[in-house]
């Protein structure tokens, strides 16, 4: 049975015509791909306002609708032509485009939507773009989960699929086949004309002396020798080096030559003269990126002038060779303004932008990533740990010596190393310089020298004494009931053997029994996964502990989609007993009441003001009220918004726009208010604060709860080369909070680093502790 469609009605205008995804791929004769429009009415049809979006056709949970907006109109029975992605290969221009995106379509299987407004759809479903009223037209090719009826076959880096005429069944299939492609715009034009003569120039003019190259779109001619190659992965190509640089600082002297999927037959020393397009690559739409670009060329051709020679000789980056300072601060877009690499950090990376670099015997700051990645840094005092790594310590005072390192090595040949923070990377690492969204500039090593290993070991916190009441706080990083059992025993080993079995431990990110794989089925409920956490704690050799935990309504608390991650309580009833009051549940506030002994919760455990506006999309704060020795204690275990969405410290906007703070800031006042009611009511209250604030000491979230010294941030106790508990991107800093009334006496508090500098982790955060006696 055919599934129903998922646009709109059958349209008697404006109607997606044409879809080629192949533009510049290899065997393709069009440099670009390209979407076009047609008008099946009897009147011209207004496209202001309106755009074209594309999703690919098999859509994950974080895959985003790219959206190209229109202008102008097209006449009645006319076409109407917009420009998208441009790749490495092809020879034939399209004739002028009606407008012009930058969306990379894949050739074999998409979706692509005339839409209504500009803002990107949100709907990955065949259902819910059916019922999305935005949506004019849409067709799916290829395998696509989006489409309207069946969705066209046949789609390549040679075909495109078209409408075989202008009317409009919803049925995909039925309406559109495969073909040669036809690009035609608005005035008819159906080829691009002749291929212009190139410019003849040099790489140094074609970088320019701002990050944006003044011949960007011309063809050009340069010289140039090839340095190093990429022969792996959908970003081939290699890096072509002037050996004879102009004396302008501010220019660099290298050019990355991309070749798409086609590894190049070149070799480093081989000497080229070579004719592409300029093109400054973004990694995502270039009018709204936050990113900085890539000068590159595209579609290019070259000449082999000679083979076998020297390759020049890389730059070599010490602790005094990059600036201190990290870019210019005019409060917006930095890419116009003249090159200072003398003066800035990102200006230096940016004059040497693709030529050779190298490092030696530098210090790893970060684990081994995930992705392949090693951070290192080349100023080995800017900001130490005390174990290794670099410290975030304020907005103004960022890490200039962060390099991050990545292999063009393929993994056959040398495996990739693992490596832990503050271990050293030996000997010569050498290669080009790129700029990458995730971590910055990056040298991508043709020469990776060898990882010595300097023995960092996981710390082991105390035992608690008899009198004094042990507080943890541990983000377990999306776990739920199908993880590995690996996980649940190294969290379990992390809560036994090197927390020494806490009181109460808040729990962040725990998720539903199913985890993103429930995906809107409705199921909230983590029993299971408290189970079998609860479980390998034991047979660790800790505590029976019990739980306490409140289910979120299903995908209103963010996370991982279908995750329905939320924040909890663990607690060894051998030390500790929870007060529990009935009533609390996803949208029921905990209200503070007063009373003759001092302050209680109405219900226990309670959510603070869900319903906040604060709160959406977010993790709710949860309220517990416990007795320990006879004496009350109140604990808040929190998950506050992440980062996401915020502008890199490394982008072309300086100083970068963090707009998550904004929510934050929101979520700091309601649960400020909360703590301001329990004092209000019992000023010797002894009350915790503990969770992932997602922010840092210096941030106005955390001045905003220890403002007045109602609570104090236990983080800003320790000496400040241990003020950490998370690494991003090589700069080691603080996103987990333990705060404190003034009641507690003789705190201790510790931040216990077990995972978060170690290429092998069950979560990517260090837990936190606090041992204190509470008031009576």
């Amino acid at each position: 049975m055919t599934a129903p469609g998922a646009g709109a009605a059958p349209s008697t205008a404006a109607v997606v015509a044409e879809v080629y995804g192949g533009g510049g791929n290899a065997g393709a004769t069009l440099t670009n791909d390209f979407v076009e429009l047609a008008n099946a009415g009897a009147t011209t049809v207004n496209l202001a306002g309106l755009s074209v979006q594309y999703l690919p056709g098999s859509p994950s949970a974080s895959s985003r609708w790219q959206s190209t907006p229109l202008t102008g109109g097209v006449e009645p029975g006319g076409r109407y032509l917009v420009a998208e992605g441009r790749g490495a290969a092809g020879t034939v221009e399209l004739p002028t485009p009606d407008a012009t995106g930058g969306i990379a379509m894949s050739a074999s299987s998409g979706t692509v939507a005339l839409v209504t407004g500009t803002e990107p759809l949100t709907c990955r479903t065949v259902a819910g773009c059916a019922a999305e009223p935005r949506i004019v037209d849409l067709v799916g090719y290829g395998g696509a989960t989006v489409r309207e009826g069946a969705p066209v076959p046949g789609a390549s880096n040679t075909a495109s699929v078209a409408r075989d005429a202008l009317t409009d069944t919803d049925d995909n299939a039925a309406d559109f086949a495969a073909g040669e492609p036809t690009p035609t715009n608005a005035a008819g034009d159906t080829t691009g004309g002749p291929e212009p003569e190139p410019v003849a120039t040099r790489i140094y003019e074609v970088q320019g002396t701002t990050r944006l190259s003044p011949l960007d779109g011309e063809l050009v001619s340069v010289p140039g020798v090839v340095t190093a190659l990429r022969t792996f992965g959908s970003s081939r190509g290699f890096w072509l080096q002037d050996p004879d640089p102009d004396t302008d600082p501010r220019t660099s002297e290298a050019l990355f030559v991309y070749t798409g999927s086609t590894t190049p037959a070149v070799a480093p020393g081989d000497t080229l003269t070579v004719t592409g397009t300029v093109q400054e690559y973004y990694p995502d739409n270039p009018a709204t990126s936050d990113f900085q670009s890539l000068t590159e060329l595209t579609g290019a051709r070259w000449t082999v002038e000679s083979r076998g020679g020297a390759v020049p000789e890389p730059l070599a980056v010490g602790p005094d060779t990059v600036p201190g300072t990290l870019a210019p601060q005019p409060g917006g877009n930095i890419e116009e303004l003249p090159l200072r690499p003398g003066t800035y950090a990102l200006d230096f990376w940016e004059s040497h932008e693709s030529e050779l670099v190298q490092v030696s015997d530098v210090r790893l700051v970060s684990r081994s990533t995930d992705y392949n990645e090693l951070y290192v840094t080349t100023k080995p005092d800017e900001h130490p740990s005390a174990r290794g790594g670099t410290l975030y310590l304020g907005y103004d005072r960022p890490n200039t010596g962060i390099l991050k390192i990545e292999s063009l090595i393929p993994f056959s040949q040398r495996p990739f190393p693992t490596a832990n923070t503050g271990d050293v990377l030996t000997g010569v690492t050498s290669g080009p310089v790129e700029y990458d969204r995730f971590g910055g500039h990056t040298l991508l090593a043709s020469v990776l020298g060898e990882v010595k290993d300097n023995g960092l070991e996981r710390e082991t916190t105390r035992k608690q004494r008899r009198g004094e009441l042990a507080v943890a706080t541990y983000n377990v990083e999306n776990l739920f009931a199908a993880d590995a059992q690996a996980k649940f025993d190294a969290l379990a080993e992390g809560v036994v053997e090197h927390l020494a079995t806490p009181d109460i431990v808040t729990l962040e990110e725990v998720q539903d029994n199913n985890g993103p794989s429930g995906n809107g089925d409705g199921v909230v409920a983590a029993d299971e996964t408290l189970r079998r956490f609860t479980d390998a704690i034991v047979a660790a050799g800790g505590p029976r502990y019990e739980w306490r935990q409140i289910d979120p309504r299903d995908r209103t608390d963010g996370g991982q989609p279908g995750g329905n991650i939320r924040v909890g309580f663990l607690f060894n009833p051998h030390r500790v007993s929870f007060v529990d009051r009935p009533g609390g549940d996803a949208t029921t506030a905990v209200e503070v009441e007063r009373t003759r002994r001092g302050a209680r919760l109405s219900i226990s455990p309670g959510r603070v003001d869900p319903l906040d506006p604060a709160w959406e999309d977010s993790r709710k704060p949860l309220a517990g009220e416990f007795v320990f020795r006879g004496r009350t204690v109140f604990v808040v275990a929190n998950h506050f918004a992440s980062k996401g969405g915020d502008q890199p410290l490394h982008g072309r906007f300086q100083p970068p726009t963090r707009h998550s703070e904004e929510q934050r800031l929101r979520q700091a006042r309601v649960l400020r208010g909360f703590v301001d009611e329990l004092l209000a009511a019992d000023p010797r209250a002894n009350v915790v604060v503990a969770g992932d604030l997602n922010d840092f000491p210096f941030s106005p979230t955390l001045r905003t709860l220890t403002e007045g010294g109602a609570l104090e941030a236990l983080i800003d106790t320790l000496p400040e080369n241990e003020r950490y508990s998370y690494v991003y991107e090589g700069n080691s800093q603080v996103l987990d909070h333990i705060l404190v009334s003034r009641a507690p006496r003789r705190v201790d508090y510790d931040v216990v680093h077990i995972n978060a500098e170690f290429a092998e982790q069950a979560s990517d955060h260090d837990p936190q502790i606090v041992r204190f006696i509470p008031r009576g």
